[in-house]
């Protein structure tokens, strides 16, 4: 039976074939990924007439550069513009800072733009509602709607012109990149977008880790009922090593916030029989900001300064904070207060370490687990060394000498948490 979601956050208005062409990509991931994952504790949508409504969250910053190294370098590697988003925001959150010329004519960070969207469903909009994709980028970000070449590439000038296929790969090739969808690579699309529009703001996620495959991907491994067994033989949870190194590849997820996260609240909810599905709707959400930790003037930020948009019902998308272009105040101007420490809020690292992301389960009713169905793992031979990942070396080192090539400046504070 075909999938029944609404717009991810309730956000927009579909028409009936916009939001049948939604949930058929929905659906065409999940087949894809069944054969791989599939599991009798997972099902795309509640098969429970009562499911308990879930959120599953985590904190949004980049893990791997601070396991990699100290939160320091993580914190300017990922502020580190488009090259550390597209490097770094790989936990179903990213984020980009706007800046503007003070009273001095001095470059400053004016507010950070945070999103949880994901671009599948930013490319059906462009494939079959071209309208209604300006509309909603207008709308996000202000000012006059862009022109159809910001979208679609400096050759379109009208896309309804072009058929819905000639759209999709003019979209990627501009503003998402290729995905690692195997028609956009050979429709030439590279992995990065040639156009802006969602490089200086954050529109919606680019990541190729922060794609709809692989939310799914997460948590249908996760729902299963992982087991080990005790001294005394009977079962019990497995934990997060024995689940990860199961398969050696996966191990270095186990690091992330993000698929942990995922993977072991549904593994815990298929441990008590519980089946574990998407709520309606399907998608990545801001659930939770703590906004107390930042102060302005010495007391709590202006309200206006905190703007959750894309999604009604609690479910948003997008979070601006910061002042806005009228206001005479700048990012700088607030401060972090954390214990006994306080500093300048300078970028998006330090805002995304207070914002919860993750998406909505739908949990049936505990079952007993018959006893063949429970997936027993052995005892890791030793816990998970974050710092040996493969990432570290292959994308976080790189990242972080072209940083300090390009900057003149260490992304590591010297010291005993510094390693030369």
């Amino acid at each position: 039976m075909p999938s029944s979601f609404s717009a991810p956050g309730f956000a927009d208005e579909l028409t009936p074939g916009v939001l049948d062409r939604w949930n058929r990509v929905v659906e065409d991931e999940f087949q894809r990924l069944e054969p791989l994952q599939g599991s009798p504790y997972f099902t795309l949508e509640p098969g429970d007439p009562d499911p308990q409504r879930v959120a599953v969250t985590w904190f949004g910053n980049p893990a791997e550069p601070e396991f990699c190294f100290d939160e320091t370098t993580a914190r300017k590697l990922s502020d580190w513009g488009v090259r550390g988003r597209r490097a770094l925001h790989n936990e179903y959150c990213e984020y980009a800072v706007v800046t503007a010329p003070d009273a001095q004519g001095r470059l400053r960070p004016k507010r950070v733009q945070v999103t949880t969207e994901l671009a599948e469903y930013y490319q059906v909009l462009a494939e079959d509602a071209p309208d209604l994709l300006r509309e909603i980028v207008t709308d996000t970000l202000g000012g006059e709607p862009p022109r159809w070449e910001e979208l679609y590439g400096p050759t379109v000038a009208n896309p309804k012109l072009l058929s819905p296929a000639q759209r999709r790969v003019a979209f990627a090739r501009q503003l998402t990149g290729h995905g690692g969808h195997t028609d956009l690579q050979d429709a030439g699309v590279p992995g990065n977008p040639v156009g802006s529009l969602n490089a200086v703001n954050a529109l919606f996620m680019a990541h190729p880790i922060n794609g709809l495959d692989d939310l799914l991907y997460i948590v249908m491994f996760g729902a299963k009922p992982y087991a080990r067994r005790t001294a005394t033989g009977a079962l019990e949870p497995a934990g997060r090593d024995q689940i990860f190194r199961q398969d050696p590849p996966l191990a270095a997820l186990a690091c992330r916030n993000a698929d942990p996260a995922a993977a072991l609240a549904a593994a815990g909810a298929a441990f008590d029989g519980r089946t574990v599905s998407f709520a309606d709707p399907i998608g990545m959400y801001i659930h939770a900001f703590t906004s107390e930790v930042f102060q302005f003037q010495s007391g709590p930020v202006p309200d206006p300064w905190i703007r959750l948009s894309r999604g009604r019902q609690g479910l948003h998308q997008r979070l601006e904070f910061g002042p806005g272009d009228a206001d005479p105040h700048f990012l700088d101007e607030i401060t972090v207060v954390e214990g006994e420490s306080e500093e300048p809020l300078t970028g998006g690292y330090q805002v995304v370490r207070h914002v919860q992301v993750g998406p909505l389960a739908a949990l049936g009713a505990p079952k007993d687990v018959p006893p063949d169905d429970f997936v027993v793992l052995p005892d890791p031979p030793g816990p998970i060394r974050c710092r040996d990942a493969g990432v570290c070396g292959d994308v976080v080192r790189p990242l972080k000498e072209a940083f300090e090539a390009a900057t003149g400046q260490p992304a590591q504070p010297a010291g005993p948490r510094g390693r030369r």
